[in-house]
């Protein structure tokens, strides 16, 4: 009666969001503050005043046509903003027609597949990788080849991408700083990739575009850099989010930056300007686009996840769990100290902490936290996590 393929999806969609609806239901079982929801990256920080400011004077002025229709990429004026300021921090030389405004990041890459891809065509994703992104791909009948990145680190392996890369490779998507790691890519990394890529679309005549998907771009730590792929991949794709440097995430507004340095680039941003039409956005939202463009540099304060990071991981890792500290986004990805993440989570459940399996990433020996649940919740649930150690016979 209904879709196949979407009926098949549902069967293994997202674990994320059943671990949510699960603590949703403890929730209203036990009370919310005796539930400890490591679930979803829902940021619970407020907007930064200078964005508030700017929704509330724009919605005040009252200025007729703020609500219309625009040009499918955006608004000319916002863009030129974002142009500007990528400019300035990546030292391109990007114009506002190198800018399509999105719905989120999650629009945004499901814009740049469409763009691209033709039927079979492969995209490469590193393990753990966002759930979301097989279907994403799946979406624009491409194929999603994942391969594993350094065990120890996180980072990718350049040896196995060269080995995964063939003539149907259309694209490598990466995600930096990292969900669920947390990890920042490093730039000698990005570099060797880079020339691999060339290389290899010299070896095969075909081009291939670098995907960069950068939601927590602006949520780093510990004056951490996040290298900036724009100057690194001359066919660099960028999808951005301020759902999480703003804390908009239910406002679903965002955009997609092609490098002035991909070939035809004009008919690359046509096509995403196409496919933004057609996959029925039409336009990213109008009053929040204006929204971004008055408060161009605000940013959510990030000592705000530091602190919870911080006690989350010292906690845990002083209990004997095995972590990488994040270096950017606001999630641990602890190895599962059990040989089964699946009775690790429902021992975890047991004490009302509410996880995500590393399966849903893709690396099925790990689980995730997001610690944008609030820092009382993460103080109110060390005792669990000490029982739970304890209980697994974890040790010290």
């Amino acid at each position: 009666m209904f879709s196949q393929k979407v009926t098949d999806n549902l069967r293994r969609s997202s674990g994320i969001r059943a671990m949510f609806e699960e603590g949703s239901q403890l929730k209203k079982t036990y009370g919310a503050e005796n539930v400890f929801d490591f679930s979803i990256g829902n940021p619970d920080p407020e907007p930064p005043a200078e964005t508030k400011e700017a929704l509330k004077r724009l919605v005040l002025e009252d200025k007729p046509g703020l609500h219309w229709y625009m040009s499918n990429a955006g608004y000319q004026d916002v863009r030129e903003k974002i142009a500007a300021s990528l400019n300035r921090d990546n030292g391109c030389k990007l114009g506002a027609d190198n800018i399509v405004m999105t719905v989120g990041a999650g629009g945004g890459l499901n814009v740049i597949l469409k763009a691209l891809l033709n039927t079979g065509e492969q995209v490469i994703v590193f393990s753990p990788f966002f759930v979301e992104y097989g279907f994403y791909i799946d979406n624009h009948s491409g194929k999603m080849v994942v391969i594993p990145t350094d065990a120890k680190t996180f980072q990718p392996s350049l040896e196995t991408l060269e080995k995964a890369i063939t003539p149907l490779t259309k694209a490598v998507l990466i995600n930096s700083p990292h969900n669920p790691t947390g990890v920042i890519y490093k730039e000698e990394i990005l570099r060797r990739m880079a020339a691999l890529l060339e290389s290899k679309e010299r070896e095969y005549g075909t081009s291939i575009f670098l995907i960069s998907d950068e939601p927590y771009r602006d949520v780093v730590y510990d004056g951490a850099k996040v290298p900036s792929v724009l100057s690194i991949f001359r066919n660099a794709i960028i999808g951005y989010s301020y759902s999480k440097s703003l804390s908009l995430p239910g406002e679903r507004i965002g955009y997609v930056a092609a490098s002035d340095r991909i070939e035809n680039v004009e008919g690359l941003i046509g096509a995403l300007v196409f496919a933004n039409r057609t996959l029925g956005f039409v336009n990213a939202p109008a009053l929040f686009q204006k929204v971004i463009g008055e408060s161009m540099g605000a940013k959510v304060d990030v000592n705000i996840y530091q602190e919870r990071r911080d006690i989350l991981f010292n906690h845990l890792t002083s209990l004997g769990f095995e972590c990488i500290k994040p270096q950017g986004a606001f999630y641990l990805f602890p190895k599962c100290p059990t040989e089964d993440v699946s009775d690790f989570k429902a021992r975890a459940l047991a004490h009302k902490i509410i996880l995500v399996p590393g399966t849903s990433f893709g690396c099925p020996t790990h689980f995730r936290l997001a610690y944008c649940c609030g820092v009382e919740t993460i103080k109110r649930s060390l005792p669990a996590w000490t029982a739970l150690a304890e209980e697994i016979g974890l040790k010290k």
